[in-house]
């Protein structure tokens, strides 16, 4: 648990950097107020009355952590920021309730009875407005021309790269939540026969957080399901299958925590193989972890983790080539074929860290900046028997040079993903995964 203490003293200095954030980008744009809405409900479907729950607007959670629909903040340079709440008037449901109460005393806070009312209080001048419902802008008497401009989006998303330490006390806080789910998972998984629907909620039971609160659909995949990377469609019966793919994240006050563990069953050959896989993906993953230095391209981690994994095929001898032409063949990215990590904040795939294109190598890389102290992102190396990507080896001109008896062994154990998120510091980099699980995967239960 956050101390209350430490939460007000950090956010009070976030805020205020936040403020002057914002007070440089309207003054670059030339405006002289921002709009920046919560969010509006959406239907699940046209076709009926149900609304999603709300996942507010980033932007507006980078002041404050209040998931309600409809609500704005209008901020101006110099000015105390204003949060306005919509009255609401729906008595079938009510908004879900802040997670602290530590902000309030930032804002002035009004409550309008109506969408009017909320037009009167819009100052005078140039004033953009940020949200994803741009029809709320028009209530607003806010012009279309002004909404989303592209030129204050990249500063703001530029603002929030640079995580405060208000910031990593809430992105701490989620990882031992998340933490927890993934020791109790493990423990299930080790003693018993687990469905993954029934890991899933076992799950959400011991993080207290609903699928709405998760920052991305728990991926719980069991067997042959871990070669899809996003595998969510749980099987709801007992598989008896021997590997362990857990990609699972919680949230605090709006921030994200995003880690993988694997685990693996000493049950016959091909999971002892695996086992001494994921053992090589362990060393892999932490050295590359305890490279990770201020100043040096991200890029340049993601194409060692390929060498890396590379001499991992080699040494175990399911592609019978040098790891050098491994690499250099792309062989590697059939077996690997996402980026080494991304940025993490408000959002999993947090906003900032891609202003580049990647080499063409890297076609999925989702940070290409060079690292700096403030940054946060995770590092996740994978290996993995995806059959539509083996299927263009099995029939190219390397397929004699790939040991396919091997392969074909273990696909029915899906892959290896080993994550963890990493705060950039002045003085360092901090695992703030590994404070609460020490282990990035391995052997449980015994043959």
């Amino acid at each position: 648990m956050i101390d209350s203490g430490t939460l007000s003293r950090t956010y009070e200095a976030h805020i205020a950097a936040v403020a002057e954030g914002y007070a440089r980008a309207l003054a670059a744009c030339e405006l002289d107020a921002v709009v920046v809405h919560s969010g509006s409900l959406s239907k699940r479907t046209s076709f009926d009355d149900q609304d999603w729950p709300l996942r507010p607007t980033p932007h507006f959670m980078h002041w404050l952590a209040l998931p309600e629909p409809d609500a704005v903040l209008i901020i101006a340079a110099g000015a105390k920021p204003v949060l306005v709440r919509l009255e609401q008037a729906n008595f079938w449901e009510a908004p879900a309730r802040a997670e602290s109460e530590h902000f309030w005393p930032f804002f002035d806070v009004i409550v309008a009875p109506s969408h009017e009312a909320m037009r009167g209080l819009i100052p005078a001048g140039r004033v953009a407005f940020v949200g994803e419902n741009t029809a709320f802008a028009d209530r607003l008497g806010l012009s279309r021309d002004a909404c989303n401009m592209h030129a204050l989006l990249r500063r703001l998303d530029a603002l929030r790269t640079t995580k405060s330490a208000y910031e990593i006390v809430c992105l701490a806080e989620a990882n031992r939540i998340a933490a927890q789910g993934h020791e109790v998972v493990r423990g299930a998984f080790e003693v018993g026969d687990a469905s993954e629907l029934d890991l899933h909620l076992l799950y959400l039971r011991a993080t207290r957080q609903d699928d709405p609160e998760t920052p991305y659909k728990n991926i719980v995949a069991m067997g042959a399901h871990a070669s899809t990377l996003h595998h969510v469609g749980y099987q709801k019966t007992p598989s008896g299958a021997a590997s362990l793919l857990l990609d699972a994240g919680a949230t605090c006050l709006g921030y994200a925590s995003d880690i993988t563990r694997t685990w693996v069953k000493p049950a016959g050959e091909a999971a002892r193989v695996f086992a001494a896989l994921l053992a090589r993906m362990e060393a892999v993953q932490t050295g590359l972890v305890a490279a990770v230095q201020s100043g040096e391209p991200y890029e340049a981690l993601h194409d060692r983790s390929h060498r890396e994994l590379a001499a991992i095929l080699r040494d175990s001898g399911i592609v019978r080539l040098s790891a050098d032409a491994i690499d250099a063949m792309g062989i590697s990215r059939a077996f690997y074929p996402h980026g080494l990590g991304h940025s993490i904040g408000l959002q999993c795939h947090d906003v900032g860290c891609a202003v580049t294109q990647p080499a063409a190598r890297n076609p999925f890389l989702r940070n290409t900046t060079d690292i700096a102290a403030g940054q946060v992102f995770t590092i996740e190396p994978g290996l993995y028997f995806i059959e539509r990507l083996l299927t263009p080896l099995r029939q190219g001109p390397s397929a004699a040079d790939i040991d396919w008896a091997l392969v074909d062994a273990l696909s029915p154990l899906g892959g290896i993903r080993i994550e963890d998120d990493l705060a950039v510091l002045a003085s360092g980099v901090r695992n703030l995964t590994r404070e609460h699980l020490p282990l990035g995967g391995g052997v449980v239960g015994s043959a």
